[in-house]
């Protein structure tokens, strides 16, 4: 029998009514933010400047620690440059916080709802995020923001971000021709929408990865020990990705096969599906549980990656330039921008090129498949193909970055 609970309210319902909260909330702020104003300058005989005295020219927003790694090279360029900026988390652990910078504020504003509330107000020239979802649902868009710009955190298509994620974004900084390519598709389907300014400017957490290994190859440790081959197990969350899909029948073979096994689940099963992973880590303690907030420790051991869709495949092979073996999934797009187009997912077009499938019935063969992908040398070239698309202007993307927000803000 159900259980009633009458005060419960699902997700999707709590986010739309904290959106309707917020909207009416906005308005009745916002008008009398302008009374005051109109009455400031009454009073002052027309003379006092309206502005906005606690306006902030550049803000970042990061909706989680796990995205350190793509804002940190921008940060970085920031303070290098001398130039003010303001970075807001939601994680009360982010690396941000620790950092000892000078121009850069970072201050973490609360967790779950709040930090859309805040932003909802912000009073900014420039937000910048990688938060897809912008004025979807519980983030709005603030009237007193002047633009809004996305950083990617993958340098697969975007098509991957729930229905309408980029829409209402004022521009989008892309890593390569392959993003510019899916943006420009889904505008056409979309008339209503507003075309959004694109700019090429490559990625900054593949490039501060790959300067990070060459510095430690440069310098090497003795992070692996031992003869064994390390397997490293990566996937995505949801009910198409491995652990929900294979879980136990796929370990058990994995672990047969004798080699290091790490597993990695993805940050958002470690908070919604508990129910797979909590039983999967009690049957196999044998196992490595990684759930290190930087992944490069993880990525540099091992010798080859197992993964699904996750966008993981990226920065493994193209930074690392190892080989990978990807599950045969099936990947919903019902929910996501993917389900407008009539072809498949950039990310699923190039997989075969970069990596080899592994199909449920050939779980058995797991050993002589590892094998065989960590011996081949025939998808190098492939890998390159791909990394000259997706991952461009190598090592200069956070000073193209610094360069396009600071010239848009002096534009206005």
């Amino acid at each position: 029998m159900f259980a009633y609970y009458p005060l419960y309210i699902d997700p999707g319902t709590g986010s739309m009514l904290f959106s309707v909260v917020v909207g009416v909330a906005a308005t009745l702020i916002f008008a009398f933010r302008a009374l005051f104003i109109k009455l400031k300058v009454r009073l002052s005989g027309g003379k006092a400047d309206t502005a906005n005295s606690t306006r902030i020219p550049f803000l970042i927003f990061s909706d989680h620690k796990r995205y350190w790694n793509i804002f940190k090279p921008i940060c970085d360029e920031f303070e290098k440059r001398g130039v003010d900026l303001v970075y807001w988390t939601a994680s009360s652990d982010d690396p941000a916080l620790s950092e000892k910078y000078e121009h850069v504020k970072a201050e973490f504003i609360g967790e779950r709802n709040r930090p859309y509330m805040k932003l909802n107000f912000a009073s900014a020239d420039i937000c910048v995020a990688t938060t897809p979802g912008l004025d979807v649902l519980q983030w709005k868009r603030s009237k007193m923001i002047k633009h809004y710009v996305h950083v990617p955190h993958t340098v697969d298509d975007l098509s991957g971000y729930r229905m309408f994620g980029l829409d209402y974004y004022d521009s989008v900084l892309t890593t390569g021709q392959n993003q510019v390519d899916l943006i420009r598709k889904i505008e056409s389907l979309r008339p209503a929408i507003l075309k959004k300014e694109l700019v090429c400017v490559g990625s900054p957490n593949l490039d501060a990865m790959s300067a990070r290994l060459k510095n430690e190859n440069a310098n090497p440790s003795s992070e692996k020990t031992g003869d064994k081959k390390v397997v490293l197990v990566a996937p995505s969350w949801g009910k198409s990705g491995i652990l929900s899909r294979y879980g136990e029948k796929f370990l058990s073979e994995l672990v047969k096969t004798g080699f290091e096994i790490i597993v990695r689940p993805h940050p958002q099963t470690v908070v919604s599906e508990q129910d797979v992973l909590k039983p999967l880590q009690e049957k196999f303690p044998q196992i490595e549980w990684n759930f290190d907030n930087d992944n490069f420790s993880v990525l540099k051991k091992s010798d080859i990656l197992i993964t699904d869709f996750s966008g993981i495949i990226f920065d493994y092979s193209l930074v690392f330039d190892k080989p990978l073996i990807y599950a045969d999934t099936d990947f919903d797009t019902l929910p996501y921008d993917a389900d407008w187009l009539d072809e498949p997912m950039w990310s699923f077009r190039v997989l075969p090129k970069i990596g080899i499938q592994l199909k449920q019935e050939d779980f058995c063969n797991l050993n002589q498949i590892i094998n065989q992908a960590i011996e081949s040398q025939n998808m190098r070239a492939e890998r390159d193909a791909v990394r000259s698309e997706c991952w461009q202007h190598r090592d200069e993307s956070a000073k193209l970055i610094v360069d396009y927000l600071i010239d848009k803000q002096k534009r206005g």
